[in-house]
């Protein structure tokens, strides 16, 4: 009986068979009507207002009246203002600080949120409440506490360094911002990390106790590698946000003693309302250009990270 080979020739390798080509989906006008209502206020609640300061930090303008250009005179000022160079100074040695407390302190505690504990469930709730007060509110709350609750209970227990408020002390005012400010957002960043912790599949930590693997090395050489993504995207978040900083440090000191927890938003803000407005514009243009330059390396950073 006679057998017949089916022979399949392969198409032309330039062919359009041998490489299929992807269609381009085609986009649905209906999705641009969508967007169109948030990209309206987008543009009118920042977009243009960003341009229009940036226009007016070429000038000599109060906010209101008459003005002239003056060209760079405002930006070159900025470099020689013993005020704006301190908020920046405190900003930047703030958010470095507050980032360090906030990551540690979150991490440590998603470790212990995620472990063989009793009402581990409840006690996430509880260290969540932070996040949902306003900043604000949280300020007045510790402001008061460090004014009057604070020293009244030194004096109590004869402690004279505890006996006068630290908000008054321009040399540890600054640290009573970072308190507070990362009470508050160590909540969020815990979430980040027990999400993280609780991605770890059980097995990997189990062949680890059967090798014999403590838990102080367990964590240092499984826990925290696998959760280093989580750890770049909490950095990045965290420094970011504390750059902005403003509302809590308006709650506890107002920028004082003096200007000495002065950030660069409360200086941006002070000087609308002080009639420095084109020259804070142009503090406010040359802080924006300096936290974009910060995203596209946090950004490089964070891909890189992605790529290993």
């Amino acid at each position: 009986m006679a057998t017949t080979t089916a022979t399949v020739t392969a198409p032309p390798a330039g062919s359009a068979a041998a490489v299929p080509r992807r269609s381009r989906r085609r986009v649905e006008p209906i999705y641009y009507l969508f967007l169109l209502p948030s990209l309206i206020i987008f543009t009118l609640a920042i977009t243009l207002p960003a341009i229009i300061g940036i226009f007016f930090s070429f000038t000599n303008s109060i906010g209101f009246g008459e003005w002239e250009f003056i060209g760079l005179i405002n930006y070159i000022a900025l470099f020689s203002d013993p005020a704006v160079l301190q908020s920046y100074l405190f900003t930047f040695g703030f958010a470095a600080v507050t980032v360090l407390v906030v990551n540690v302190v979150a991490f440590l505690l998603a470790v212990g949120l995620t472990s063989k504990i009793r009402l581990k469930t409840g006690l996430r709730t509880v260290f969540v409440i932070p996040m949902v007060v306003s900043g604000i509110i949280i300020a007045y709350v510790f402001n008061f506490l460090f004014s009057t609750s604070v020293p009244s209970a030194g004096q109590a227990l004869g402690i004279p360094w505890l006996s006068e408020s630290i908000l008054a002390n321009a040399d540890l005012a600054w640290l009573a911002i970072v308190l507070v400010t990362a009470w508050q957002a160590i909540p969020g960043t815990l979430l980040i990390y027990i999400a993280g912790l609780l991605s770890i599949p059980g097995d990997v930590y189990e062949a680890a106790d059967i090798d014999g693997a403590s838990k102080r090395q367990q964590l240092l050489r499984i826990t925290l590698p696998l959760v280093a993504g989580y750890v770049v995207i909490n950095v990045i978040l965290g420094f970011k946000n504390f750059l902005n900083a403003y509302d809590i440090i308006v709650g506890l000191t107002n920028g004082g003693p003096g200007t000495a927890t002065r950030s660069i938003a409360m200086t941006i803000v002070t000087g609308f309302t002080g009639g420095d407005y084109a020259y804070q514009m142009a503090n406010a243009a040359f802080f924006f250009v300096i936290i974009i330059v910060i995203s596209l390396v946090q950004l490089r950073i964070a891909r890189g990270r992605n790529a290993l």
